[in-house]
């Protein structure tokens, strides 16, 4: 999908990521962290036109938690109208086993995020994603009919995405979302987007998430360019430089407003889920 899709009405899908594994509310007190605030921020973001919600698992203390994604999952399903539900199964450090619990939830997610690749992370750590970790996911998605969200950190990993599709592991259309930011994600400029875009495999829908203060300008980028956009406070606490973010939905609003300008209609839950053959 692309510029042609976006000229011909295609509808934009905001994904928002309400919560992350790694900052907590020392870093903004506005970020939710126990199941019913993340709840609660997705059904205001999907009032305001959120079609997906990316979900992390976080225990009573905000740690990260993969165990309590069943908990979170319920929340989100009693307090959302039919928000697709996306759980993580990423992580530094953590077990193939612990990743894997946010495929085995019960109802089963829409949707699961699948890294294709390592990133560094501060001095010492490493996100390790094994071609062995990422094949065993992925098939283990495809059994349970869960639609993959490829998270491509930087240009490598779209030949690891070419590679998935080869093996037969991911079915089309192939969500692929691409990540742009510091260190070892793609560098964030328009020229870095516009060469990803040209790169995409046949048969895909491109996501575009970008961190911290990128994330206005290239997620708008991506709006005109004809992808998704993924727009919360996993990626960004901030509304604009030194004003934190009041919540997910100030974030989510933004996007709205600038994609109502663009003339790009939002999809509904249901017409996500059309577009990305749930």
């Amino acid at each position: 999908m692309g510029y042609q899709e976006y000229l011909d009405g295609e509808k934009l899908i905001v994904t928002v990521p309400t919560t992350g594994g790694v900052q907590g509310k020392e870093a903004n007190p506005n970020l939710p962290e126990q199941p019913e605030e993340i709840a609660a921020a997705a059904r205001e973001c999907e009032k305001l036109g959120a079609a997906i919600v990316h979900l992390h698992g976080r225990d009573e203390r905000g740690e990260r938690d993969a165990g309590r994604l069943q908990e979170i999952n319920a929340a989100v399903r009693e307090q959302c109208e039919d928000v697709i539900v996306q759980n993580t199964t990423g992580g530094t450090g953590l077990s193939l086993e612990t990743r894997a619990q946010g495929i085995r939830t019960d109802p089963l997610p829409d949707m699961a995020s699948l890294d294709m690749g390592p990133m560094n992370r501060y001095q010492h750590v490493t996100f390790e994603n094994t071609r062995h970790i990422i094949e065993t996911l992925a098939a283990e998605m495809q059994e349970k009919g869960i639609k993959p969200e490829m998270e491509v950190f930087n240009n490598g990993h779209l030949n690891e995405v070419y590679r998935l599709i080869e093996t037969g592991l991911v079915d089309p259309p192939y969500y692929i979302n691409l990540i742009f930011g510091p260190g070892t994600l793609t560098r964030p400029t328009p020229a870095n987007m516009l060469n990803m875009i040209d790169n995409l495999p046949e048969n895909s829908i491109f996501n575009v998430l970008a961190i911290g203060r990128h994330q206005l300008p290239l997620t708008t980028m991506g709006i005109v360019m004809g992808g998704h956009v993924r727009v919360g406070m996993e990626d960004n606490l901030y509304y604009r430089k030194g004003e934190p973010a009041e919540g997910n939905a100030q974030l989510v609003g933004r996007t709205v407003r600038i994609a109502d300008e663009l003339d790009r209609e939002l999809a509904t839950p249901a017409e996500a889920r059309e577009i990305l053959g749930l």
